[in-house]
């Protein structure tokens, strides 16, 4: 059972993991990461399926003042909502597809100051690096998470993910 909540101020970049023991523990996360995002910020939402990534995005949308239902776009790939895109990649192959939707919708959300949030960016080729990352495992009934502010400079401290370096190789 998780103890008082820490705030999102409290968990950017945090070890170990913050427990979220409900769908609305989850959803109120996403209404305390709204706060601390700046606007047009980039949120890529990593995690198996089913670990929470819509429930948090839902919690974003809440905080945003949107009204609609807000269901994941796995199908639609792209859901627009005021104040939020929230884009899914999860049935595109990793590459070409993804980057270009991607690139699309994140013209789109930086030119109207909108929040991006992206599930399953492991499906482009270069991440950015200007991103907040924010990783959903289930754990048991609830599910853990891990916030990670973008990198200064540009650095991603993440050795698995594609960089310059992996793009060169490849």
């Amino acid at each position: 059972m998780p103890g008082p909540d820490p705030g999102v101020e409290a968990v950017a970049e945090q070890e170990p993991p913050i427990v979220l023991a409900t769908a609305a523990e989850t959803r109120a996360f996403g209404h305390q990461l709204a706060a601390l995002l700046p606007p047009a910020a980039l949120l890529l939402l990593s995690g198996p399926l089913g670990a929470g990534k819509t429930c948090l995005v839902q919690g974003l949308a809440e905080a945003l003042g949107v009204r609609e239902p807000v269901t994941s776009p796995t199908f639609a790939l792209a859901q627009h909502y005021p104040g939020l895109v929230h884009l899914d990649l999860y049935r595109l192959p990793g590459g070409g597809a993804a980057d270009e939707l991607f690139a699309q919708e994140e013209e789109v959300a930086r030119e109207l100051g909108w929040l991006l949030a992206v599930e399953w960016p492991e499906r482009l080729c270069w991440p950015p690096c200007d991103a907040w990352r924010l990783r959903l495992e289930p754990a048991g009934e609830g599910r853990h998470l891990w916030l990670q502010s973008p990198s200064p400079l540009g650095f991603n401290p993440d050795p698995a993910a594609p960089g310059p370096a992996a793009a060169a190789d490849g």
